[in-house]
């Protein structure tokens, strides 16, 4: 593998042809390739084309291209224009996808052919919209093509003039939207200043050096890279279902490029790993392997250690859109040290904060807390919400702003973000997450949290996973355990389902958090949130479960 390389690319998968492109033969597909300097050079070009189209510093254009090579160097190319990238998840449904769209404001639109399609539709929906480029063939709404941006970056470029100056921290970057597991997705504003802090938290913390090679499950995560010196493989596959990835591919990317470190959902080493284990196939090169989007159970984290380099480790760094990194935890810990308590009810250990990162636990409140003198700290042991800050901590949402209210903590100049999530710090001060605080279960008897009540009916032989759900007004509610079998053993009989339901509610009665859990629900396939397959759509579920017990 060329050490060079920077950003490559299944030849197949549509894309521009670029001038300093080549093929590389790999062993099952053949691969294009970049190098970082090429791309570099690249991202100058169409900077300087996006200027000489318009662009302006703090200018919003949507940016809907597939992932790879011209993916990367387009979100480099409007960070030197100084423009605002709005970079959204196509996966989450064309409904989703036009309103998010609609509620950023995009003054231009970046965009392969089928989404400049669909923008069409919605002409009432985008009317600010001035600047577009279409990345494949354009056809009757105007604007310019890829290759046009590129010959207009290059005219500028060979008449002497330059780029706009050098970012600011506080200069806005991205519109980033947020999954929607609690609500309807959000667009996060990132600053400038805050991808800096990424790229150092994340390279100081685990030793990432240049010359690296990672395959990319998650195209985000990957444009850390080359601000890092190292490669990025993009692996065929469709990065909106990476829980349906076929694992032949990505083990292919990371054979052929013998990659030393990876990042992937849950739900996608969970597939991968099982390959792994059943073809008896071994990723020796791989070092670091990094997973996150949601708890990764430890049957996925064995899968993977076993798969990778025998000195390898995993590790599964715990954050939020709007606060990312915030700590990290090694499998090596969770499976020798904190595993044990989460089966016990004890939530998840998410391990130490990052460097840049200032946490705290206060006291649950559903309503806002304008001011940190306004928070109450609780003790070490004590479950309670996280609330964040620190200079990866992003500051406002630009889209649904009244949710600022309740998000946001003013703390003088700086910002706290709430996290949403409840947990409590242990005396070593590591993070135990017991879920997100929408989703408590508020019964007469007392709260109930979603993972530690989860992680005990995990346990089960027969179980994938679970879901604690409430029935009925909070104070008052029915806590009911939705349980997705293992696939392959869901029972058809009424009797076996009676039967797993009895074994559930023994196992449930041997821990004081789930003995009053009486209501057993079997189901084909927790729905689940769309960027990494992995965080359970308990709201869903709730209208469901409600239905099924009357």
């Amino acid at each position: 593998m060329p050490q060079h390389t920077g950003v490559v690319e299944p030849y197949l998968l549509p894309s521009s042809e670029i001038a300093f492109g080549k093929i590389t033969p790999g062993s099952r597909h053949p691969w294009r390739s970049i190098t970082l300097a090429e791309l570099n050079a690249y991202s100058d070009q169409l900077a300087a084309g996006l200027i000489a189209r318009g662009a302006t510093p703090g200018m919003r254009i949507a940016l809907l291209v597939q992932p790879g090579i011209d993916f990367v160097a387009l979100v480099f190319a409007l960070l030197k224009a100084r423009s605002v990238a709005i970079l959204i998840d196509p996966g989450m449904g064309r409904s989703n996808l036009v309103r998010c769209l609609s509620e950023a404001r995009p003054e231009g639109f970046v965009a392969i052919t089928a989404a400049q399609a669909v923008r069409c539709l919605f002409p009432w929906r985008f009317r600010e919209t001035r600047l577009l480029v279409t990345v494949g063939r354009r056809w009757f709404w105007g604007g310019i093509t890829l290759e046009e941006l590129k010959s207009a970056g290059m005219q500028r470029i060979g008449a002497g003039l330059r780029l706009e100056g050098n970012a600011k921290d506080d200069d806005p970057a991205a519109i980033i939207f947020t999954t929607g597991s609690t609500g309807p997705p959000k667009g996060v504003l990132y600053q400038h200043g805050n991808f800096d802090h990424q790229v150092t938290e994340i390279r100081d913390r685990f030793e990432l050096q240049p010359g690296g090679v990672d395959v990319a499950g998650f195209p985000l995560f990957g444009l850390f890279n080359a601000a890092m010196g190292i490669a990025t493989v993009f692996p065929r596959m469709d990065f909106t279902r990476p829980a349906k990835v076929d694992p032949r591919n990505f083990v292919a990317a990371a054979v052929d490029w013998q990659a030393t470190q990876s990042f992937g959902s849950p739900a996608l080493w969970n597939r991968v790993g099982k390959y792994c284990r059943d073809s008896q196939v071994r990723l020796d090169t791989l070092r670091q392997v990094f997973s996150a989007g949601a708890p990764v159970s430890a049957r996925v984290l064995e899968l993977v250690r076993e798969s990778i380099h025998p000195a390898g480790e995993v590790h599964t760094p715990y954050g939020a859109t709007e606060a990312l990194p915030v700590a990290t935890i090694s499998a090596s810990m969770v499976l020798g040290e904190t595993q044990a308590s989460t089966e016990q009810g004890n939530g998840v250990c998410v391990g130490h904060r990052f460097p840049g990162i200032q946490w705290r636990v206060i006291r649950i409140s559903d309503e806002p807390v304008p001011t940190l003198a306004d928070a109450e700290p609780l003790p070490a042991g004590e479950i309670g919400e996280l609330i964040v800050g620190g200079p990866v901590v992003t500051r406002q949402y630009v889209t649904r702003v009244e949710a600022n209210a309740l998000a946001k903590i003013a703390d003088g100049d700086r910002i706290w973000h709430r996290m949403g999530d409840v947990g409590w710090l242990d005396p070593q001060g590591r993070f135990w997450f017991c879920g997100r605080m929408a989703h408590r279960v508020q019964t007469a008897e007392g709260t109930l949290f979603s993972v530690p009540c989860e992680a005990i009916f995990n346990t089960h032989p027969s179980v994938f996973r679970t879901a604690l759900i409430g029935i009925g007004p909070a104070g008052s509610q029915r806590p009911v355990i939705v349980v997705e079998p293992k696939p392959g053993e869901m029972p058809r009989r009424a009797s076996s389902r009676k039967k797993l339901a009895e074994e559930l509610q023994a196992l449930g009665a041997q821990h004081a958090v789930t003995r009053n859990i009486k209501d057993f629900l079997l189901h084909p396939g927790l729905p689940v949130d769309i960027r990494h397959n992995a965080k359970i759509f308990r709201e869903k579920l709730v209208p469901w479960g409600a239905r099924r017990l009357k």
